[in-house]
This record gives C-alpha cells, structure tokens and sequence, in this order.
C-alpha cells in the first residue's frame, strides 16, 4: 500500500497550524501526550490557585464521582506522569479545554497545542523550549513576537523590598505590572524600604526590550548570589533565540501564581492578546506531590482565527 499524503486544502487554519505544530515538537523527540477529557472534580477544586478560571464544566459520573471537563491539561499530565529518575520526559498533546472567554461571554471549547518538559530541567532545556516557543510562533505569522521575563527575579526583589508584608508585596507587584514607577516609589517610602531596594525595583521596571539592550540593567540590579544565578539563567536561554523577535519585560506579574522561572506570552500582529503562554512551574509539580522539574507552553490555536493567508502561514 503506497504512503498518503493529507491534501493540505481540506484543513482550516487552526489544524493546519495545529499538525504543522506537531510535527514541528516530533522532529525535536517529543512524544504526543492523550488523555480523557475529563478529569475528577477534585484534582481542579484542590489547585484552583493554578488554573485561569475557577469556572468548571461539572457532572456526575454513573460511578457517583463528580467529575469536570478539563479547563486546564497541564494539571492532568502532571497528575498522570511519574517522576523521572534522571533525564527529561518531552512531551506534546493536541487537546480542548473547556473554559469561560476572556469576555465572560460563557464556556467554549478552546483548542490547544503544547509541550511540556519533565524532569531534570537545566538550562539546555529551558533554551530549547524558548525557540521552539519562537518556532511555533513563526509557524503561524512572520510577524510576532516572543516575551519573556525571570518570575524569580521578580519575586526576590518585590519580597526583600516587602520583607514580609504580603499587602506590600502584592502592591508593589501591581505597580510593576502597571510600570508605575511613581506610586511604586510612593508606596515605598511610606512604607519605609531601603533605598537601594527601591531603586531596583523602579529600575526594573524601567529594564524592557532586547536582551542585548537589557540583560546589562538587570545585571546591575543583582543583589545576592542567588539573584545572579537567575540572571545567568535568564541570560543562557536566550543566547540561541532569535533576537529579532524577541523582548524581555518584566511585567506580566499575573503569571506568579503559576510559574515561578521563566515565564513567556507570545503575541501576532493583529491578533489581540497572547496567543501563546507557558514557562518553568515547578512550584505545581510540588504541590501535587512530584519531586520533578517542569517548563512548557501551549499555543492558543482559537486565538488564530484571525489569520488569513498573507504574512501568516495559515
């Protein structure tokens, strides 16, 4: 029997951006990932600080277990994987979730192409992920752009100049958010921070573009050893991006609730929103009992509805 080949022409843009996607992650030894599409309620009720909505699809199974279709996959292959005893698992799925719009506009049926890395995660991997995050992006669009930033950089600097009021904390970070560097260093005088913590923070807020223009700020900003090893970090996956399409902002704070490494949001011309989002989330392996590391993305492929022909590749 001789090999088919699938007539592109028959596929709307989201599958074929979607297959293009997933042999993009084949070709770089990611295996695909399937699951249900149902998950028991319990594992979304006991992580709801990890998912995007709280709003849930829920009903009863014959068994009597009250079961949720799935708003978030990430949670369901961390629940389902093991552990690693040295290496990385890479794997890719090609799933709907289903969750409210951004507009509250009800649920909707959202497809989703991702990768997830699990295991001993070093900075070969975190670069890896970074330009097949810039990979996936170009797939759909010449025109786009990759954001990334260090949510641990973020957090040591904003609690060190907290030093343990939570209110604080979270204030100065909605000021970083908002690149208010006034009331950031209003709130920080009332409040009585050290000066030189205050002048990171307004600096850092202040650091944003390429990494050529930025990583030598953010340097400066370093406080502690610990401090200097994120900024290595940092500075390490991007060496092998595309600079062209690439920027560095640390503002995206609403993303500390789940990622806690680097973070990236990925944007297309004349598409509103990210229409791609992932990053290191080791801190919800340890919430669900698992000793590996973890980073990843998923491209938003309802987001590309806008995509017709021209500069995009749909």
């Amino acid at each position: 029997m001789g090999t088919v080949w699938l007539n592109d022409e028959v596929l709307d843009s989201q599958e074929r951006i979607g297959y293009r996607l997933r042999e993009l992650y084949q070709e770089h030894g990611f295996v695909r990932y399937q699951m249900s599409k149902f998950e028991e309620y319990d594992l979304y009720s006991r992580n709801r600080d990890f998912l995007l909505s709280e709003n849930v699809i829920t009903f009863t199974n014959p068994d009597g277990r009250l079961m949720a279709l799935k708003p978030d996959v990430t949670l369901s292959i961390v629940k389902n994987m093991k552990d690693l005893p040295q290496g990385v698992r890479k794997l890719y799925y090609h799933e709907h979730v289903y969750r409210v719009t951004e507009a509250e506009e009800g649920f909707r049926e959202q497809a989703q192409v991702g990768l997830e890395c699990m295991g001993r995660i070093d900075g070969d991997c975190v670069a890896e992920v970074l330009r097949l995050a810039q990979e996936s992006l170009a797939l759909c669009s010449g025109k786009y752009v990759l954001e990334i930033s260090h949510l641990g950089i973020l957090r040591e600097l904003t609690e060190a100049a907290a030093g343990g009021n939570a209110l604080l904390r979270d204030a100065l970070l909605h000021c970083v958010s908002e690149k208010n560097a006034h009331h950031l260093s209003e709130l920080c005088r009332e409040a009585g921070v050290a000066a030189e913590q205050e002048e990171r923070l307004v600096r850092l807020i202040q650091l944003y573009g390429a990494p050529e223009k930025v990583l030598p700020g953010l340097r400066a900003l370093s406080a502690s050893a610990e401090t200097g090893r994120m900024i290595d970090e940092l500075a390490g996956a991007v060496a092998g991006a595309d600079a062209g399409h690439l920027l560095i902002d640390f503002s995206a704070t609403e993303d500390l609730k789940y990622y806690n490494g680097i973070a990236m949001k990925g944007f297309i011309e004349g598409i509103p929103g990210s229409v791609l989002s992932g990053g290191r989330y080791d801190g919800l392996m340890r919430r669900m009992g698992r000793k590996d590391h973890a980073i990843g993305f998923a491209v938003f492929l309802n987001r590309l509805e806008r995509l017709q022909g021209g500069d995009g590749h749909a």
